[in-house]
């Protein structure tokens, strides 16, 4: 399925887009307004930190309000875009998959991280006084790093490593009953395989087979890590994409249907209602209005 949305590697957040670089700090206070369009998704994560000021971002049709002392984490193939309501000073450290990974070769070491790559996931976090502190310590020996002239990748990486662990516990602290680490990196394989998937409205069997374990295991996955059966985790990432082409594509409701696979128009709208509450036709004429999009 062609993309329908501004994909942007961290270089056009420099506003070098031939630039190939894998990990940037970027201080709200200092940089130039990117030129890149809303709504967008990017190639690579980003950790905003909050020390003043307030904003709102907004990931796949639900707003987030940030304030000061506050942390957001977007992952790669999130639609996004943000609103600026008061001055912000802090910023946002961006890095690739393959950064993160550097001298490592199991994946499953960013799999681990709750809060990136699971749409169920609260991407706002607002730690406690102390820890926020702590986390912004990390930033400083990061942004120091950053700034020599003899910066080493190595420490960069380790750095990093060190506070995405912190934030890692501060989510931990803040959750009732923490995930696994192994349902957590099956459910991070699961959400992999929806990406590439979604389009062809494939049965839970389908993924279940893919990970090669049972529907029963996949289901009991889905509810430990997201509280979600695995058949609504499956069909909100097809309804998500729904949504998405609604609201920013001019494909009519059976066309939508269409590229996700239902072969019944009327039968993707009732399941389309059942997800939002909306029908898709009452669903589109409200994002239109809502971002303005004719």
């Amino acid at each position: 399925m062609q993309t329908t949305f501004p994909l942007y590697s961290i270089g056009h957040f420099i506003n070098q887009p031939e630039n190939r670089t894998e990990f940037e700090i970027l201080r709200f206070e200092q940089m130039e307004e990117p030129d890149v369009d809303d709504p967008h998704k990017h190639t690579f994560y980003e950790v905003i930190w909050i020390d003043s000021g307030k904003s709102r971002q907004t990931i796949d049709y639900t707003d987030y309000e940030l304030s000061p002392q506050s942390l957001f984490f977007i992952s790669p193939g999130q639609l996004h875009f943000f609103e600026e309501w008061e001055p912000l000073t802090g910023g946002s450290i961006l890095f690739t998959e393959s950064f993160f990974l550097l001298n490592h070769q199991d994946k499953d070491k960013l799999f681990e991280l709750s809060f990136l790559d699971n749409f169920y996931a609260n991407p706002l976090l607002k730690p406690s006084a102390g820890n926020f502190a702590d986390i912004r310590h990390t930033i400083d020996l990061l942004c120091r790093e950053q700034s020599r002239n003899d910066r080493s990748t190595a420490i960069g990486q380790s750095l990093l490593h060190v506070l995405l662990a912190q934030i890692q516990r501060c989510v931990d602290g803040q959750t009732e009953q923490a995930s696994s680490r192994k349902y957590v990196i099956l459910y991070k394989n699961l959400k992999n395989l929806l990406d590439q998937h979604f389009a062809q409205n494939w049965p839970v069997s389908f993924y279940a087979d893919q990970l090669n374990i049972t529907q029963h295991h996949l289901n009991v996955v889905c509810k430990q890590v997201t509280g979600k059966t695995a058949s609504d985790v499956v069909r909100s990432r097809s309804m998500l994409e729904a949504r998405r082409l609604l609201t920013f594509s001019d494909l009519t409701i059976t066309e939508v249907a269409t590229q996700l696979n239902f072969l019944d128009s009327s039968y993707f709208a009732r399941v389309f209602k059942s997800e939002t509450g909306l029908s898709p036709a009452a669903f589109k004429q409200t994002m239109s209005e809502k971002y303005r999009v004719k």
